[in-house]
């Protein structure tokens, strides 16, 4: 439970401390735009616009079917310094089973080529209809998914929800994860 103290410091200044909550959720306010860095920290409670769901929010509009989930977590890029032949593998990601992968496009600042796949990619799987049911998720504390929720809302989607608690959250209920693959570029 977070109780709130006001006192009044030495020099007459009135102080407000947060007492039993931890101090980066309290620093943790919604901004009114796009959180730019610092991307794994504490997130907000809220999403002007969009619902924020719990997992067993999330889980109830899973197995009633019809709702798109949609995983923003970014894609790790193959390093730069690998010798020539060395093969390369994506580390494998496990996201909530019929989801689809939107990597990269939860960051503060979207290239123009990032967001035409974001927009793209969410006309197509809406069949352009902007009332559909779109659930936003990637990991715990992950801005990436606040963002992505917020972009969703600024290109006309109405009916956003958030899942904050992303497959960390579903994971620790014990709910089904699936391999997946992130949505090629050319499904633009």
């Amino acid at each position: 439970m977070t109780a709130w103290l006001i006192g009044v410091s030495a020099m007459g200044l009135v102080v407000l401390y947060c007492v039993g909550a931890d101090a980066q959720e309290a620093a943790a306010i919604e901004p009114p735009g796009y959180r730019m860095d610092d991307y794994r920290a504490a997130t907000p409670k809220t999403l002007q616009g969009a619902s924020v769901l719990t997992t067993q929010q999330a889980e109830a509009l899973w197995r009633s079917g019809g709702t798109i989930f949609v995983d923003v977590l970014p894609r790790p890029p193959r390093p730069a310094n690998l010798p020539a032949g060395t093969l390369w593998r994506d580390r494998p990601r496990m996201n909530i089973p019929g989801s689809i992968w939107l990597p990269d496009t939860g960051y503060g600042a979207l290239s123009a080529t990032t967001e035409h796949y974001l927009r793209a990619a969410l006309d197509r799987i809406t069949a352009g209809d902007h009332a559909k049911t779109l659930v936003v998720y990637c990991l715990k504390d992950c801005w990436m998914s606040w963002n992505a929720a917020k972009r969703a809302l600024t290109l006309g989607y109405t009916h956003v929800a958030w899942y904050p608690e992303g497959t960390d959250g579903w994971q620790q209920l014990d709910l089904p994860l699936s391999p997946a693959t992130p949505v090629p570029d050319d499904a633009q």
